[in-house]
């Protein structure tokens, strides 16, 4: 049984910036949170997300194409994880995100936090399989 207060952080992880989804307390849905810079500041502003929301485990978009292969930005993201795991000793979990920027735009036209929709919507559908996985 799950800790139903530990909340999980979602990512959509580009070259310059970075979409920011929070889980609530329960692990049914995400919500977007904000979009960071990527730059050299990336690190310090997780941490204080990290310790401000009290995150326990990171999922992160992974990007793959139609064909289900991985797109050249996945070597950033490698990356970024292993730091992220190395740094925070969190679990660290990939969840695929084919189109999430395009859908987030188009449920909400393109705007500042597009890419927080978007980290939402690769956190939302985590949620979604690991709590089927857990009720059946």
């Amino acid at each position: 049984m799950r800790n139903l207060s530990k909340k999980i952080l979602g990512v959509d992880f580009g070259t310059k910036k970075i979409g920011i989804a929070i889980s609530g307390g329960d692990g049914n849905f995400a919500l977007p949170k904000l979009v960071i810079d990527n730059n050299k500041s990336l690190l310090e502003n997780i941490e204080e997300i990290i310790k401000k929301e009290k995150i326990s485990e990171i999922v992160i978009g992974e990007s793959i194409n139609y064909k289900g292969q991985e797109n050249p930005v996945m070597k950033d993201i490698k990356n970024f994880a292993g730091v992220l795991e190395e740094k925070f000793s969190l679990p660290i979990n990939f969840e695929p995100e084919f189109l999430t920027s395009h859908q987030a735009k188009s449920i909400q036209g393109e705007d500042k936090m597009t890419d927080a929709s978007a980290a939402a919507l690769i956190l939302q559908s985590f949620l979604d399989k690991r709590n089927k996985n857990d009720s059946s």
